[in-house]
């Protein structure tokens, strides 16, 4: 295995390898482009974006973004992000359609070993999933392997470090489940026509 494969399968890598700084430096080109581009001049901001994540179909972030490689973060439909949301895509980043996410949020896949001679030359993440129709909060910290269900809000300044379940409202370091919503079945539009 090579170190992106290592560091894709969650293994200890090696970030220094030559090809793994080669793509950082080519996303952080490109968010860099994207968060100098005119505001008025929104289309060309998000195909920058489009040329470095996979993004489903609708989806608008606020300048600045930031991320470690890009091709790790899969977003879905209806997507927006408000200012300053940084994705460190060591692994997998998969977001769901109708997620909304609030300014100085940061989803983080990757992580260090606890050993602080291990810690100077590896790392290593694990993936991260946001369900549909989820609410994050302004200052939330997503830390590595953590999944989100559908229907959750995760309160503003919370710092999640373990699975959410679904119909969630989840606050606090550690962010905790408060409240359970009742949902049975949320609808989905389509091409103009509701589905559920």
């Amino acid at each position: 295995m090579n170190e992106k494969d290592k560091m894709l399968a969650g293994l200890t890598y090696n970030a220094g390898d030559e090809q793994l700084s080669i793509d950082r430096m080519h996303a952080k080109s490109v968010c860099h482009r994207f968060n100098m581009t005119d505001p008025m001049q929104l289309h060309a901001q998000m195909a920058l974006l489009k040329s470095l994540l996979i993004i489903k179909d609708r989806a608008h972030i606020e300048p600045n973004f930031f991320c470690d490689y890009g091709y790790n973060i899969e977003v879905g439909s209806n997507f927006y992000s408000n200012h300053n949301l940084t994705i460190l895509d060591v692994c997998k980043v998969v977001i769901g359609d109708n997620v909304l996410i609030g300014p100085h949020v940061m989803i983080s896949t990757a992580t260090h070993p606890l050993d602080p001679i291990e810690r100077q030359h590896t790392e290593y993440g694990a993936n991260i999933t946001i369900g549909n129709n989820v609410w994050i909060g302004g200052n939330v910290s997503i830390l590595a392997g953590v999944t989100i269900g559908d229907n959750c809000v995760i309160g503003a300044g919370s710092v999640v470090t373990r699975n959410i379940a679904i119909n969630s409202v989840a606050v606090g370091n550690p962010c905790r489940v408060m409240k359970t919503l009742n949902i049975e079945k949320i609808p989905v539009k389509s091409d103009d026509v509701t589905v559920f």
